[in-house]
């Protein structure tokens, strides 16, 4: 069998040509056997209706099994020959000829410099398609915080418009009044609160 592996060969079949002509080998080797084993039952019938017949079923075994390997010998001999054959001229595509995924190859050469150079840029697009990922990723949780924010800030003015409205209804149009108003208004309930508290405390006292 031959040694060389044939591998584009391999990639245009599905299968190395070698494993072809094996296969080929072992079933003729199966077939040849079989054939044997078929005509040794037809010569030991036919002995069998010859009376007095001093060939023994051993010396019929032993000669099947010698023409079997002078058979054997012979296909070895011309499976040899038909082997270089196929693997020259059948199996074998030709150095001129290019399978159709390698045409790119023909129309775009390059050599073991610029293959590097792509190599190198390949990489390169990688890290960037990396850093660009985290970035989205980066944005995007961002964009969550942004959403959160607004949503709150879009309560905050519900409840500014909600006290605007009461003001109104109460006689104050102007929001910045009322706003000024309710902090007056707190801190002088917050003082009687602190007076309130303070004489409290002098009543315990005395």
């Amino acid at each position: 069998m031959s040694i060389d592996p044939m591998t584009y060969e391999a990639q245009f079949f599905g299968f190395t040509p070698q494993t072809c002509m094996l296969r080929i080998y072992i079933a003729f080797q199966d077939y040849l056997f079989e054939v044997m084993q078929a005509v040794e039952q037809v010569i030991l019938k036919k002995l069998d209706g010859i009376p007095d017949c001093e060939i023994s079923p051993v010396q019929i075994r032993k000669c099947t099994e010698k023409f079997l390997c002078f058979m054997k010998g012979r296909f070895d001999n011309l499976f040899s020959k038909m082997e270089q054959l196929f693997l020259q001229l059948i199996l074998r595509i030709p150095p001129n000829i290019l399978l159709p995924e390698d045409k790119c190859k023909e129309i775009h050469p390059y050599n073991e410099e610029e293959f590097q150079h792509l190599q190198k840029e390949i990489e390169q697009l990688q890290e960037k398609y990396k850093t660009e990922l985290c970035t989205k990723q980066a944005l995007l949780a961002e964009l969550e915080e942004q959403k959160i924010v607004q949503a709150k800030l879009k309560e905050t003015l519900t409840l500014f418009d909600e006290l605007q409205n009461v003001g109104r209804d109460h006689g104050t149009s102007d929001f910045k009044e009322s706003l000024v108003s309710l902090v007056q208004n707190s801190r002088k309930l917050q003082n009687i609160r602190d007076n309130v508290e303070e004489e409290a405390k002098r009543l315990k006292v005395s």
